[in-house]
């Protein structure tokens, strides 16, 4: 009899304790998701003061992305692939978070190599034939050129960001970056015909953000073979 007491007992304050959790719990505040915004606008190129004419400039060679003041967490690292298709890097620019890979591929039937002497992001995949290739992994951010030390011609670029919120703008400038939180931070913007721009923004903007970014730099960017010293005569082909 006593046994079977206790064992009441023991029902009744487990009872009650699965109670008052539910209780606890039906009481607490629902957690909000964090509000969020998209940051839109639009990149124009200008040459000398005036709106670019150059037929040769893309705009889809552009990056926008911004940083928030606050901390967030990392954005996660991604695998992507740039192929040398009819001697060119195929995309030619890519966009990638801090510690990324970029899988370099070879699909021609002859002989390229894919170098970059960008800092600490430099790397060499050295020479590859048709079907080989390399993965690199770029763990600062920053913009990485990157060339082929066979052909002068060849050029592209890898952007390591430090950001989950980028994107690059369509072929009319247009850009779009999703779920950005709220509250300030830095706008960066670049295109491969020049040099970053960045410049303070508080999030949500007040409409459509107007970016104008100033073309300094040839076509082919000026460059060395990656020992240093100048392509021979053949590299330009």
């Amino acid at each position: 009899m006593k046994m079977r007491r206790k064992v009441l007992r023991l029902a009744v304050v487990g009872w009650a304790s699965g109670a008052l959790a539910v209780a606890a719990a039906a009481q607490a505040p629902a957690v909000r998701p964090p509000v969020t915004h998209a940051l839109t606008g639009r990149l124009e190129l200008m040459e000398n003061g005036r709106r670019a004419t150059d037929r040769s400039l893309d705009l889809t060679q552009a990056v926008v992305w911004f940083e928030p003041a606050r901390p967030e967490p990392v954005a996660p690292a991604v695998g992507v692939e740039m192929s040398t298709l009819r001697k060119q890097f195929t995309p030619r620019t890519v966009v990638v978070p801090v510690g990324s890979s970029v899988a370099f591929s070879n699909q021609d039937p002859i002989l390229h190599n894919a170098f970059s002497v960008s800092g600490r992001n430099g790397f060499d995949v050295g020479l590859v034939g048709k079907g080989g290739g390399k993965s690199v992994t770029f763990n600062e951010p920053g913009i990485v050129r990157v060339f082929c030390n066979v052909h002068h011609a060849m050029f592209a670029n890898v952007v390591v960001v430090p950001t989950p919120y980028y994107a690059a703008p369509d072929a009319s400038g247009s850009f779009r970056l999703e779920g950005v939180p709220a509250g300030p931070g830095k706008l960066s913007f670049w295109h491969e015909r020049g040099e970053v721009v960045s410049l303070p923004l508080s999030v949500p903007a007040r409409g459509a953000l107007n970016l104008t970014f100033d073309v300094t730099q040839p076509r082919i960017p000026p460059h060395r073979n990656k020992y240093g010293r100048a392509y021979k005569r053949g590299a330009y082909d």
